[in-house]
């Protein structure tokens, strides 16, 4: 019952947050991050350091600043939550403008991902699943949709 309601809020949170302009991102990495895993909610990496469908750490929930416990992050609609007040935390220009590449990027590598090179790959990962999710979606003009990768 109480997760069933912690999710019911956290969804509702995540949609005044960012809107349902994100969800082919929220896609995007959650196909990169478990690949192949047929229970991405369990799944685990970097030796038990990373959890749940976007492979969260501890240090990045604990930065993202949203309650709760950790061990949550293996909740999709939670884990967007904490990716969500983790952008708005340290990129909420990128965030705002929607961009795609710095939003995916810091997610992988921190903070200042965005300009890490080692950062460059994984987007490359993320921009091919998600072109291919909106290739399926009409392209909104004047946003960071229109001309994936040019960032």
């Amino acid at each position: 019952m109480i997760s069933a309601y912690l999710g019911y809020l956290v969804s509702v949170s995540v949609s005044v947050v960012v809107g349902h302009e994100l969800r082919p991102l929220f896609r995007a990495i959650r196909t990169v991050e478990t690949s192949g895993t047929t229970a991405p909610d369990q799944a685990v990496g970097d030796k038990g350091r990373s959890i749940g469908p976007y492979q969260i750490t501890r240090a990045y929930w604990m930065d993202s600043g949203v309650g709760g416990q950790w061990t949550w992050c293996r909740n999709h609609a939670y884990s967007e939550a904490v990716m969500s007040a983790y952008w708005k935390r340290h990129c909420p220009d990128a965030l705002r403008r929607r961009d795609t590449q710095v939003l995916a990027r810091i997610h992988n590598g921190g903070p200042k991902g965005h300009a890490k090179r080692e950062t460059w790959v994984y987007w490359q990962k993320v921009r091919k699943n998600l072109a291919n999710t909106m290739n399926s979606a009409p392209q909104r003009h004047g946003s960071t949709w229109e001309g994936i990768g040019t960032k």
